[in-house]
């Protein structure tokens, strides 16, 4: 296609050349060039995508997209914006025939929940039948293809691309976790969204390398609302009207207040054999008895919202609560049942506060004991260690200091470092550097009513080595422990883990 074809939706300054060159391919990494490629030069973090403007040309690019100057000798036309990121977007979504009008999108933003909310709402719109993708942090999953995930939100010349494939594998919509940083670097720039979801907001990214302040950090998330059709808010969140300031969607909200079109009463929590869950009324727009098989008042607000765009979108009710009776979400608050006596669960809490949350979740559940497993990535400030320690030292009865990714660290290092933290408590603690033989130690001296938790991996099926990544599933190593060990000898052990094949 031409260029005019697809640079009619932002302003531009052409430097030289032509709007009738063609453009056969779109890119902006400088190693992928080949004949006809548009190329985005993207001022990035570590390298300015200027600095390979003349070495994109000799490969074969026809068109720069800039926006600084290029000294570039050759006949290539460029074309100069105010930001090669935005441009990026809106230009890749034409070039890809403008996908997202061909979907049903809804963005996911907040500080904790997005993951789990988009499976939620993945499984509901199929069990209406409308064939749903998923962008996340995670994985990108296109009907039976998944592809593991770099970023919770891609550039968003990889965003289109999904979205086109989407298209042409015949999906109906798409459900996509948004990130500050996705919002701050344009990677939803050219996407028509029909719906955004605002789960919460803490202190969260901010540092040199992502958002300088949290006021920052608010105004990006807020930006969502200001692209979508429809927004779909957490009124129980204390942040909730500064979101709110300067939207421009349709609105409708969710939570525990009164107000809430989606409200919840009546919470209770449950736990069956070694599951634990949370039961509630749905009042607002439905009434309805909601039962959903993850912990916590965080899964209240979760299953709100998503049953809040399912709902807006038309699937049935019935629908909708079925899926929540048995939703799993891979690595958050994973319950993984081996036995009816006591819970074992995965979840990807990897620093201070997020252990902190889901322990004290855990703790409403008022367990026998509630058991922490969890190490401390390699490479990384201490202080995560140190604060880690502490608040497992204080809000579990043991903890089970073992390796996350040590990379090029020694375990053994790390895993001093958190004992500085739990020092500070009287909590007991054990320390076993091996992970399986950890997780072992967990399952074989359970007792009955104990809630262990394997913290920090989640979703992750790798342990990072001296620079390597060797297959590590925390699933996979307790399938293994079930099998090399006496399985009479675990509390409550239910046999029909390993015969229906989890």
């Amino acid at each position: 296609m031409r260029l005019s074809d697809i640079i009619g939706n932002i302003e531009y300054e052409l430097i030289k050349g032509s709007l009738d060159t063609e453009v056969l391919e779109v890119e902006n990494d400088s190693r992928n060039i080949k004949k006809g490629t548009l190329f985005f030069c993207i001022s990035g973090a570590k390298f300015d995508g200027h600095d390979y403007a003349q070495a994109a040309v000799s490969d074969g690019a026809s068109v720069l997209v800039v926006e600084k100057d290029v000294n570039v000798d050759a006949d290539v036309t460029i074309i100069k914006v105010a930001s090669t990121r935005y441009a990026m977007g809106v230009i890749s979504a034409a070039f890809y025939g403008n996908p997202s009008d061909k979907l049903k999108v809804i963005g996911i933003t907040g500080t904790k929940g997005k993951t789990t909310t988009t499976y939620m709402i993945k499984s509901m719109l199929e069990s209406a039948g409308i064939k749903t993708g998923l962008i996340g942090t995670i994985e990108t999953i296109i009907g039976d293809k998944s592809t593991p995930a770099k970023n919770t939100t891609p550039e968003s010349i990889v965003v289109q691309r999904y979205l086109k494939e989407m298209v042409d594998a015949g999906l109906d919509g798409v459900v996509m976790e948004v990130s500050s940083q996705g919002l701050m670097l344009d990677r939803v720039a050219g996407i028509s969204l029909d719906y955004g979801i605002f789960t919460n907001l803490s202190e969260d990214h901010i540092g040199p390398n992502e958002h300088s302040s949290f006021e920052e950090y608010l105004g990006w998330k807020a930006k969502l609302f200001t692209m979508c059709k429809t927004g779909i808010f957490n009124i129980d969140d204390e942040y909730v009207d500064d979101i709110m300031k300067g939207h421009t969607c349709d609105v409708v909200t969710y939570g525990m207040k009164d107000a809430a079109n989606y409200q919840a009463k009546n919470q209770e929590l449950y736990e069956r054999d070694g599951e634990l869950g949370i039961n509630y009324e749905l009042d607002g727009k439905y009434k309805a008895s909601v039962s959903v098989s993850l912990p916590g008042e965080f899964s209240i607000h979760n299953s709100l919202s998503a049953i809040a765009v399912a709902a807006e979108i038309g699937v049935d009710m019935d629908k909708i609560l079925e899926i929540l009776k048995d939703i799993h979400v891979k690595g958050r608050v994973e319950m993984i049942p081996i036995s009816d006596s006591f819970t074992l669960m995965i979840d990807y809490a990897h620093n201070a506060m997020s252990l902190e949350s889901i322990l004290n979740t855990l703790r409403q559940y008022n367990p026998k004991r509630l058991v922490s497993l969890f190490g401390c990535g390699g490479n990384r400030s201490k202080t995560r260690r140190f604060e880690m320690g502490e608040v497992s030292g204080k809000l579990a009865d043991l903890t089970i200091i073992t390796s996350d990714n040590p990379r090029d660290e020694e375990p053994q290092d790390i895993i001093n470092d958190i004992k500085t933290g739990i020092s500070k408590t009287t909590g007991e603690y054990v320390e076993i550097a091996d992970r399986k033989e950890a997780i072992r130690y967990a399952i074989m001296n359970a007792k009955v009513g104990d809630v262990i938790v394997l913290a920090g991996k989640g979703h992750e099926d790798y342990q990072e080595i001296k620079g390597k990544k060797y297959h590590m599933d925390e699933r996979d190593l307790i399938r293994e422990i079930l099998e090399e060990e006496d399985v009479t000898k675990i509390c409550g052990y239910n046999s029909r883990y390993l015969t229906r094949g989890n």
